[in-house]
């Protein structure tokens, strides 16, 4: 129903209840008003009749009274008029006249109770009668003594007057006030609903529209518009909300079309374009900030937590394990694992070699390398540069909880996506730092990293009273060698000593090339007598190597000398001149050869504490 016919129904309702309640008002009112009139009209009859009947008792004309009452019965509107003598009267004066008897038991009643007794007999069609029994009270009080005529006490009954009279006259007055006044009522309500119709009537067609709009707007639909006219306002208050519902619609398009250039997720989640919106801002305000918070990491590794803190916290995924793809070398590297892998994907992973996402619900077993047969799984890779693919591989324990997951693989593209250029730029970093700190011929340190590590070894050498062991290597006659064979075969000499001192090294020791065919070596941890026992293992194990280059084959034998720091001194770099001193010791004594530092080899003070 519409609220026009509501409004009208219940206005309607009101007026009609009120127009009731004033009729209903006005015919009690009046029939109290009519009532009482006639009661004081009777109370005035019977007390002139009283004083009457008195003066005619004092003048001695009281057996003339049938005259007087006959006459008072006559006035207008009084039908009948009757007196009753109590028992006190009759024994002192006698019965009196015929119609001063007792006629029912209202007289009766009055005499034995001494009340006044009223009755009304009331009928809409019929005459109506109001009757009133009204007793006479002996007193010695007032200007009349009674007492003085009549063998009475003081309080006793000495008869009753009655009176009846017709209320017809006071019915028709009533019902035709009553009348007149239901008319102008009713005239006044019909002029109340007229107006209000015509008033407010314009504003309930408007609140019908509106709230019509206001309904499709609220399920989503915001091309409704309002059509109405019927008044100035209604008119102006209609421009007011389509204008506004089109600026509405249109920012709504405005701001879906363009948020989707940064989020993978096209599709509306939502009949409603607002909800649709408000899903879309806060999804880009979380990869917004995750994507400034990336930038200001440091190590790649940092950037891979962000993404498990997404996958776990954002997302509501537990089991899931982040690879990384080599693509030159195809080596498979766990980067982050919150669970158990469910594939061996170091042999062969076919969302990596495909290049699209592996879903268990595909098909059966479509994964050879799955070894978990009751797991649901969903491998999802992605190209994050020419070199590196990474692969995020999820588990559930059902094909619903899978579902679910993969509703949320736009959201996970748009973390990834961002992300790519922060691992790129990590990745590239991570390459040049290490060229900085590498040799690219033999992918040892360089000198400049032991340089920036320095203050680190000495620090933990000193704090933990860790000892290392100094190495100096260099080739013998290396320089006969790029003499007689040729740089490049040079090179490959280069390559097989720093081969050769990365397998008789621990992971702890760290081999440098120091320059040139010179290289150094930090034994972390030892003792003098393992230092030595190291450098004979390298040097044996160089002079049995064969060099074979460009048809050219050769073994060549390498010089070794040895310090130990501190033990020697706690200047590191003194150390290293000990070391590099033992080594030109090895060099001018016969080559091929290991030489541990000692005092003896210091010549004319020729190292100070500054060096």
């Amino acid at each position: 129903m519409k609220t026009s016919k509501k409004i009208s129904l219940l206005l309607i309702t009101i007026m009609s209840f009120l127009f009731i309640l004033l009729i209903t008002n006005v015919i009690y009112n009046f029939r109290n008003y009519g009532l009482k009139s006639i009661e004081n009209k009777a109370k005035v009859v019977a007390e002139v009749v009283k004083h009457s009947l008195t003066s005619h008792m004092v003048n001695g004309v009281i057996e003339n009274r049938k005259i007087f009452l006959d006459q008072i019965g006559r006035l207008e509107n009084i039908n009948d008029i009757w007196l009753v003598r109590s028992p006190i009267i009759i024994k002192q004066y006698g019965q009196g006249l015929n119609n001063e008897t007792l006629r029912d038991s209202i007289d009766q009643k009055v005499l034995d109770t001494a009340q006044e007794q009223t009755v009304i007999d009331e009928h809409f069609f019929g005459a109506s009668m109001y009757r009133v029994t009204i007793p006479y009270i002996s007193s010695s009080k007032g200007l009349i003594d009674c007492i003085a005529c009549h063998d009475s006490k003081e309080g006793d009954v000495l008869g009753a007057i009655s009176i009846t009279m017709s209320m017809d006259d006071l019915k028709e007055v009533g019902i035709s006030t009553a009348t007149n006044t239901a008319v102008i009522a009713l005239i006044l309500t019909l002029l109340i609903l007229f107006i209000i119709n015509r008033v407010i009537n314009p504003f309930l067609i408007l609140f019908d529209a509106i709230n019509n709009v206001m309904k499709r707007a609220h399920d989503g639909d915001y091309s409704q518009r309002l059509d109405v006219n019927t008044s100035k306002e209604g008119e102006e208050v209609s421009q007011w909300i389509n204008s506004f519902l089109d600026k509405l619609q249109n920012t709504l398009k405005d701001i879906e079309k363009e948020i989707s250039v940064f989020l993978s997720n096209k599709t509306a989640l939502s009949d409603d374009p607002l909800i649709n919106v408000n899903t879309a801002v806060s999804n880009l305000s979380y990869v917004y900030k995750f994507r400034k918070t990336i930038e200001h990491d440091e190590k790649l590794e940092d950037i891979y937590k962000r993404i498990s803190y997404v996958l776990e916290n954002r997302l509501n995924i537990k089991n899931y394990n982040i690879l990384e793809a080599n693509k030159n070398t195809g080596e498979i590297t766990v980067i982050y694992q919150s669970n158990k892998l469910h594939c061996n994907p170091f042999e062969c992973c076919r969302a990596n070699r495909t290049n699209t996402i592996t879903n268990s619900m595909q098909f059966n077993e479509i994964c050879n390398n799955s070894k978990e047969k009751d797991t649901e799984y969903l491998c999802i890779p992605y190209t994050i540069s020419h070199d590196v693919d990474l692969i995020i591989s999820i588990t559930a324990p059902t094909k619903d909880a899978l579902n679910k997951i993969r509703e949320n693989i736009p959201i996970i593209d748009d973390y990834i996506n961002t992300a790519k250029p922060e691992i790129v730029s990590k990745k590239l970093m991570y390459i040049l730092e290490k060229s900085a700190r590498t040799d690219s011929l033999t992918g040892l340190y360089n000198r400049k990293f032991l340089e920036e590590s320095v203050e680190t070894i000495v620090s933990q050498s000193t704090r933990g009273k860790i000892p290392y062991g100094i190495l100096m290597v260099d080739i013998d006659f290396f320089k006969m060698v790029n003499d007689t064979y040729g740089h490049d075969v040079g090179d490959e000499a280069i390559r097989v000593i720093a081969q050769t001192l990365k397998e008789n090294i621990r992971t702890s020791d760290v081999a440098i090339r120091y320059g040139g065919e010179e290289f150094m070596i930090l034994l972390y941890n030892c003792t003098e007598e393992y230092v030595v026992q190291v450098a004979e293992k390298i040097r044996i194990a160089f002079s049995q190597k064969e060099i074979t280059k460009n048809n050219v084959s050769f073994r060549k034998t390498i010089s070794i000398g040895a310090s130990i720091f501190p033990t020697h001194t706690a200047n590191f770099w003194e150390c290293v001149k000990y070391a590099d001193i033992s080594l030109y010791d090895a060099k001018h004594t016969g080559r091929n050869k290991v030489v541990l530092f000692s005092k003896e080899l210091l010549k004319d003070g020729n190292i100070n504490e500054n060096y």
